[in-house]
């Protein structure tokens, strides 16, 4: 057995654990990463980059069907054919080029990488099983960035016509009759997506409504949209069984039981963090339910083992992974860091895009008296001139000096306005700020200026 000896031991090679180990090598720590998998973890190569390309890829066979039928803005063609294999290989490229580029920067940052299951011995030893051998790891202090896996639904294990966001992202066909289990953003993402080009698409959702985290207002152009797209919402309907060999799920709702016949099952119901199989039994850490439990510099209670991204409580999005793996790598190099973010952005990439970062208009009337206003893109130019007026940008602020709290959006390409939104409450800014700063005409952006307006003054076109 070969026996390694390193300062930083990072595990997990997605998003936190690359981002970690290339900056703390590039701060002069002696560095390794172990990945079990593929260099990039679940966000590159089985979810956010592959299924944004599949989201993407869908638009454009959207679009070509519509300018098939009664043409778009004047522009008629002939019937498009979906070559889903060339799609396929599109999406397998833009993830391959991507790894291809975390590889290179682990390369040039110094970093050792191995391959392989890593399991604890103890805090400062891990053991990594590999096909070529098994390789033991003394480290000085150690990361875990293992990240998350699709959570399976009591009764309805994956496999065969039954999928999890990964087996989805690796269909060679589009199924005929999709049924998606799960109205929260990866269900909508990828369901909305299948159905652009060409599925049947039925979204069954235990609760009353789609997209829990979001209220009604920002979620009803996603419901508009659906319909347009003629997917079947099922909401406060359940699961109760399915048979294989019929290809039929038994549903039941408020009305009784029922049945639907479906090609394939898309089970979207959230996901768990990986620590299973970790050892982590031999550390005895303290735990938040599954999750890890971490300070304000993502340190677990044994010194030296630090956990980001999925593992630890919180969102489980890619970019705070990310902001937390530049405090430990920061930390490990001997520099002061710690957590100490106002907000986190999120993002829901359905049609239209919902954008959020900041207190909702409740959790901020919890703290104290506030003022929202809102703009709508049907009164903005650069909407009107995409020809997708649908949604709005809503900021909430507080009542006494209009410090901006939080800023919710929907509509067309808010995902890319959303990182000026949490610019503006890390900074913290006032409303009036942002009225008095010049936003470039015409973009979608004015209308972050427009409800910035409405409450230092007056919209110039509200």
């Amino acid at each position: 057995m070969t026996e390694l000896r390193t300062s930083l031991l990072v595990i997990g090679g997605g998003p936190g654990g690359y981002v970690c180990a290339s900056r703390a090598a590039r701060l002069g720590v002696d560095t390794m990463l172990v990945e079990l998998d593929r260099l990039g973890g679940t966000c590159l190569n089985v979810g956010c980059i592959p299924s944004k390309a599949l989201i993407h890829a869908a638009d454009l066979f959207a679009t070509a069907q519509a300018q098939a039928g009664d043409g778009v803005c004047g522009i008629s063609v002939s019937a498009p054919v979906l070559d889903f294999n060339a799609t396929r290989a599109w999406m397998d490229g833009v993830t391959a080029n991507l790894r291809g580029g975390v590889a290179s920067l682990l390369k040039r940052s110094g970093v050792k990488t191995l391959q392989g299951r890593a399991r604890f011995l103890d805090g400062k030893t891990v053991e990594i099983a590999a096909d070529t051998g098994d390789t033991v790891v003394r480290a000085d202090n150690i990361v875990i960035a293992t990240g998350s896996r699709p959570a399976d639904l009591p009764g309805l294990p994956t496999g065969g016509n039954i999928l999890d966001s990964t087996a989805a992202l690796a269909l060679e066909d589009v199924p005929e009759r999709l049924a998606v289990i799960g109205a929260g953003y990866i269900g909508l993402e990828l369901g909305t997506a299948f159905a652009k080009l060409g599925a049947r698409v039925t979204l069954i959702e235990a609760a009353d409504g789609i997209l829990p985290q979001y209220d009604d207002k920002l979620t009803r152009p996603v419901r508009r949209r659906l319909s347009d797209l003629g997917l079947d919402l099922k909401t406060g309907t359940r699961v109760t069984g399915w048979d294989d060999a019929t290809g039929t799920l038994s549903l039941t709702d408020a009305e009784g039981d029922s049945t639907l016949a479906v090609d394939k099952v898309l089970v979207t119901v959230g996901r768990a963090p990986n620590t299973f199989g970790l050892g982590l039994e031999e550390l005895q850490l303290r735990m938040d339910g599954p999750f890890i439990q971490v300070d304000d510099r993502c340190q677990s209670s044994m010194r030296g083992v630090f956990a980001i991204g999925d593992v630890t409580p919180g969102p489980m999005l890619a970019h705070r992974a990310m902001a937390q793996a530049e405090i430990v790598a920061d930390i490990v190099a001997g520099h002061a860091a710690a957590w100490d973010k106002t907000a986190i952005p999120a993002v829901c990439f359905t049609d239209p895009e919902i954008a959020t970062v900041g207190l909702s208009p409740p959790e901020a009337e919890a703290q104290g008296a506030v003022e929202t206003r809102e703009f709508s893109f049907r009164a903005n130019g650069r909407a009107l001139t995409l020809d997708d007026t649908e949604g709005f940008v809503r900021i909430v602020a507080r009542a006494s000096d209009h410090v901006v709290l939080g800023i919710q959006a929907t509509g067309p390409g808010v995902s890319e306005l959303v990182a000026g939104f949490t610019q503006a409450i890390e900074a913290g800014l006032r409303a009036e700020d942002i009225a008095a700063t010049i936003h470039p005409h015409p973009t979608l952006s004015e209308a972050v200026q427009e409800a910035a307006l409405g409450l230092a003054s007056m919209p110039n076109h509200g």
